[in-house]
């Protein structure tokens, strides 16, 4: 198979050949409605009030040591508007098949040390992760240009979708993930939840961790993956009232779901970059999502 005869091959070199010819998955369904860009607008504005003195800097994750060795590539996985899009690739050294795949979505500052360093630490959990760039290769190094970059990205969300479509062809049809997730944080907690409505009966996980969501159950009645979603109760910028009413959405529509609100910490509780970090909360929410990615991810060989 492709992944364990790259892994033979002790390189990635021809899954970045397969990764060049790539473009993005099909045609796109047509531009967003003005009621879903005010909505992102809204949500780049409550992300700004809420993180406003948080930094970019990559200590802490980066600096975690993972449980398994890991291989790494930055990796085109699409072609949108003529230009490659590369992601941060990632799996365990000790690979000879194809494992489930996780599509990791990063936060307002871009696809930076710290969102690598998380890929590294979920692949060393025994899977593939793609880590994807929906900044055209930007980095934020403020909250100012974090915001510039957000805001493009709500500015041409049909863009961002063709990304996200093509992550989930290349790591599910070029990489032959027998299944596959998706996990954000904040921003991408958001994207986390829109890959679950992209693909609505394909995708088979969802991590949401304090992210702008919706209890609209137009959007959400088709999503069939299963959602983990984990949120601070003092997040100024996605408040607790919001939460309890995506859970009851998803209740009402007898989604498959486990929502989590952790008393007495902020919005970034999990990011130990951020100011806000909180290190039992960030644990707690590392172990559940473990938990629920092997339940919904691990194949069963029987």
């Amino acid at each position: 198979m492709l992944i364990a005869g790259i892994r033979k091959a002790g390189t990635f070199a021809s899954l970045c050949l397969l990764g060049m010819s790539l473009g993005a998955c099909g045609p796109s369904d047509g531009g967003s409605s003005e009621k879903d860009n005010a909505a992102g607008r809204a949500n780049v504005d409550a992300t700004t009030r809420g993180n406003a003195n948080d930094g970019s800097n990559s200590r802490g994750a980066a600096d975690a040591a993972t449980t398994r060795d890991v291989i790494s590539e930055n990796m085109p996985y699409a072609e949108l508007g003529d230009e490659l899009v590369y992601g941060y690739f990632v799996a365990p050294a000790d690979m000879f098949e194809p494992l489930p795949a996780v599509i990791m979505i990063h936060e307002w500052w871009g696809l930076n040390d710290n969102i690598r360093a998380m890929a590294d630490r979920l692949a060393a959990e025994g899977f593939i992760v793609l880590a994807v760039d929906l900044y055209g290769g930007k980095i934020a190094k403020n909250s100012a240009e974090a915001r510039q970059l957000m805001l493009s990205v709500v500015e041409d969300t049909e863009l961002a979708n063709d990304n996200i479509r093509s992550a989930f062809e290349f790591v599910s049809e070029t990489a032959g993930a027998p299944k596959v997730g998706a996990i954000g944080w904040r921003f991408g907690g958001t994207w986390s939840l829109n890959a679950a409505i992209l693909f609505a009966d394909e995708l088979d996980a969802t991590v949401i961790y304090y992210a702008q969501v919706t209890d609209d159950e137009d959007k959400l009645r088709p999503i069939e993956s299963p959602i983990l979603g984990l949120f601070a109760a003092k997040d100024i910028s996605m408040k607790v009232r919001s939460v309890e009413a995506f859970g009851e959405a998803l209740e009402r529509l007898r989604k498959d779901h486990e929502i989590h609100i952790y008393p007495g910490v902020s919005q970034t509780f999990a990011d130990p970059t951020s100011e806000k970090y909180d290190e039992v909360a960030a644990a707690d929410a590392w172990r559940r999502t473990l938990e629920f990615l092997d339940r919904y991810l691990t194949v069963d060989e029987s």
